[in-house]
């Protein structure tokens, strides 16, 4: 599975991937910090920096299998000022929804907090939602919570709520 991970922070998706044999085609991060670990941790993956630059990647359709971002919460959060898509930082969910466009992955994962479902009166969820099926994706979406995560490896899990949408 070949994926390009958008908003990509320190990439928590590759470290949950990595046992799969998944290959990362490709990063977009712009800030400073995240942009060195991920220059550390995965010299030979493309760091493309800005995400709302994407028709200038050198990534054309049919270059990945799955586009996953966990665009920016402030905008949706309800300890923000719930702009929602009036925010820039809320208006990356449409320019997630432009790449998957233009790259048509086969598949599409994108995390945000709970606050993403009832900003604008849960206009701006339905709108991604009605986005994604008119470029064609069925989809599906749960609230899951990282306090209940066990793995062998960390048994007791996260100490606290950690909730997210996830809709694939």
């Amino acid at each position: 599975m070949r994926y390009l991970s958008v908003c990509s922070g320190i990439e928590a998706a590759t470290v949950a991937w990595h046992g799969l044999g998944w290959t990362p085609v490709g990063f977009s991060e712009i800030e400073p910090f995240p942009s060195a670990v991920l220059a550390h941790h995965y010299p030979n993956v493309p760091n493309f920096g800005d995400m709302t630059k994407h028709e200038q990647w050198p990534l054309q359709p049919g270059s990945i299998d799955l586009l996953v971002a966990g665009t920016p919460c402030q905008s949706f959060s309800v300890a923000g000022l719930r702009q929602g898509l009036k925010d820039p930082r809320g208006n990356l969910m449409l320019t997630y929804l432009a790449i998957a466009a233009r790259l048509r992955p086969r598949w599409v994962v994108r995390e945000n907090v709970p606050g993403v479902l009832s900003s604008n009166g849960g206009r701006d969820f339905g709108s991604f939602l009605g986005a994604m099926g008119e470029l064609g994706y069925g989809w599906a979406y749960r609230v899951l919570d990282a306090q209940w995560v066990r793995t062998h490896r960390h048994p007791r899990a996260v100490p606290q709520r950690r909730r997210r949408v996830f809709v694939v």
